[in-house]
């Protein structure tokens, strides 16, 4: 079953340019990470943070899992295509930086200041979470050639 299913989505990916996969990847993690945040805050994990400097705690409300999870896929959108087009390696790259990235993210929920031990790993897991789901979706579209436009004339397409 797992087979098939890692088939059908490898033809899926392939179809698609690399945005497309890469923007999909990151609804899934939005959705898998606001329902992680839903389950620890069902689980009486307090739900509020302090940023870097802040003297108190703010509340984390529903939806902003999915809402940092988007913005991040934002930007890790335009680094996969910008490396997919410019880069020697492209998923060598690609995954370099995103963990590199993943874990330098969770240095701001693991040293969150006035904010309970249980938020910091929640939080902290939720990256981890998204980066499960985003990072080797990306790269795997990364690995494919070039999807092309069909018709005759037109130039060179996206990955």
């Amino acid at each position: 079953m797992h087979t098939v299913s890692a088939i059908r989505f490898a033809q899926f990916a392939g179809d698609r340019p690399l945005w497309q996969v890469s923007a999909l990847a990151g609804v899934g993690a939005a959705v898998a990470t606001e329902l992680f945040g839903l389950a620890a805050r069902a689980a009486g994990v307090p739900m509020s943070a302090a940023g870097p400097g802040a003297a108190t705690a703010q509340p984390i409300t529903v939806g902003m899992f999915a809402m940092g999870t988007l913005i991040c896929t934002f930007w890790g959108t335009v680094l996969a295509v910008v490396l997919g087009r410019y880069a020697r390696r492209p998923v060598v790259a690609y995954v370099g930086a995103t963990v590199g990235l993943t874990v330098v993210s969770l240095v701001i929920p693991l040293t969150a200041g006035h904010t309970a031990t249980s938020t910091k790993l929640t939080l902290a897991l939720g990256h981890l979470v998204a980066a499960a789901i985003i990072i080797p979706t990306v790269a795997h579209r990364l690995s494919l050639p070039l999807v092309r436009p069909a018709g005759p004339g037109r130039p060179g397409g996206a990955r």
